[in-house]
């Protein structure tokens, strides 16, 4: 009886297996695609990049993986697609768009998308989704506020869970934005997690950087972080319809007394303060009509390129900060001096200022 039970298992287990391999293929047709990405032997860098560079998504997606990825043999790999591909990037305009949770970003990328495409752009979208701090998952929900952007095949959406380090996403990001326009895609935008440390990096990619803002929301200017209000090329007073479309002129009007307050930007622009409404439409053709005059007026008196180089840089300085963190941890030597300066602070016998400078000392000799 016990064996008779064993077989019809095992064989129930096949079934069930085959059924569920079928559903996922219908799901994900390229799933096949994704479990290869381990075996590096079936991955070639030229033809992955001439796919690329000829706007194959799956190519394109695949490479953006690759980047993504945390597994050692997927570095190397990642790292000659992007230098194959930096040739051919940096003909886009790079927009970010940040603002509190609920102000209707993806919502207004929706509406702005539509009118992009009317000029015969070819938009990349990257969003970055909060992580839970508890099991370290993502919704990345985003293509869900975007239906009709999604089903266009001249728009490509990205969501990136935030996971634990902003400043790794942030690097991920950027490499992503290289193979989007070497892909193609003229129109970058990105879409932050929120206020917060993520703003400082995303303004670091970017060419325009816009906030997004709730009308009435003028009280929260005292509590918000005023290099927020400093980094902003335009604010954007959103959902300015039905009651709020007074209290969304009068926020615009409040926000833009305070800019006046700010030292001059570097670009030689002056801040731009919008309404508009993403569930109606209206308004949101003139925030795209600035953003394409703000672009314009930068490139012609040279902040645009020189802002560029600026940004490459910075993420030259933080990339080597990156990594020399990573080295410094991987060190065997190392670890196990933390892991005893840990314990001796953790005991309360050393205090962490000390125990650090103990750790350090190791790779100054």
């Amino acid at each position: 009886m016990s064996t008779f039970l064993l077989i019809f298992c095992v064989k129930s287990d096949k079934k069930i297996k085959k059924n569920l391999d079928k559903r996922f293929k219908n799901i994900n047709p390229r799933l096949d695609d994704f479990s290869r990405l381990g075996r590096k032997e079936e991955l070639d860098v030229d033809d992955l990049v001439e796919q690329l560079r000829n706007g194959d998504r799956k190519a394109l997606s695949t490479a953006i993986t690759l980047v993504e990825s945390k597994h050692p043999r997927h570095k190397a790999f990642a790292d000659e697609v992007i230098e194959r591909c930096i040739l051919f990037a940096g003909r886009s305009i790079r927009i970010g768009i940040t603002g509190t949770p609920g102000v209707g970003k993806s919502s207004f990328i929706e509406q702005v998308g539509q009118h992009i495409l009317k000029e015969d752009h070819k938009i990349a979208i990257l969003t970055i989704d909060p992580s839970s701090q508890v099991t370290g998952g993502s919704i990345l929900g985003d293509k869900t506020r975007m239906q009709e952007l999604a089903k266009n095949q001249d728009v490509y959406i990205r969501p990136t869970p935030a996971g634990d380090s902003l400043g790794g996403v942030a690097k991920k990001t950027r490499e992503t934005i290289l193979l989007c326009e070497a892909a193609g895609f003229d129109i970058v935008l990105i879409e932050t997690v929120g206020v917060g440390q993520s703003e400082t990096m995303v303004h670091a990619m970017v060419d325009v950087f816009l906030l997004l803002l709730l009308p009435g929301s003028g009280d929260e200017l005292q509590g918000m972080k005023r290099g927020i209000m400093e980094m902003a090329d335009i604010v954007v007073v959103n959902k300015a319809d039905g009651q709020r479309v007074a209290a969304a002129k009068a926020t615009a009007l409040e926000y833009q007394n305070a800019i006046h307050l700010f030292p001059a930007k570097e670009n030689g622009q002056i801040v731009s303060t919008l309404t508009c409404s993403s569930s109606t439409g209206k308004g949101v053709d003139v925030v795209w009509k600035e953003v394409r005059q703000l672009a314009g007026s930068l490139k012609k008196n040279g902040y645009f390129n020189e802002n560029r180089r600026k940004q490459a840089a910075y993420w030259l300085d933080q990339t080597i900060r990156d990594n020399l963190i990573n080295t410094f941890f991987t060190d065997t030597a190392v670890r196990e001096a933390y892991e005893i300066a840990k314990k001796a602070v953790l005991d309360g016998k050393k205090s962490p200022f000390a125990a650090a400078e103990e750790v350090v000392a190791i790779i100054k000799k």
